[in-house]
């Protein structure tokens, strides 16, 4: 498991998420892991695009070109 130290935090951090892990029953390094995990967890925008981009195209006719047609159908009756 690694290990990170985190420098230069204000008191006035320090002070606020030391505060959160107490009212949630832990200590402030139990607090910050689950904390850290969460974040990792979460994909970066550039993260999403790629996976996006690595999509394979779904075939037919583009949403966009339906609900125009759509919308003339219904102002065309």
């Amino acid at each position: 498991m690694a290990l990170v130290q985190v420098r230069r935090l204000s008191d006035e951090a320090h002070r606020r998420l030391k505060a959160r892990a107490a009212m949630e029953g832990r200590s402030l390094s139990e607090y910050l892991r689950l904390e850290l995990e969460q974040l990792a967890a979460v994909p970066t925008v550039d993260e999403m695009l790629d996976r996006v981009a690595a999509r394979e195209p779904v075939p037919g006719e583009p949403a966009a070109e339906s609900i125009r047609a759509e919308r003339a159908r219904r102002g065309a009756g």
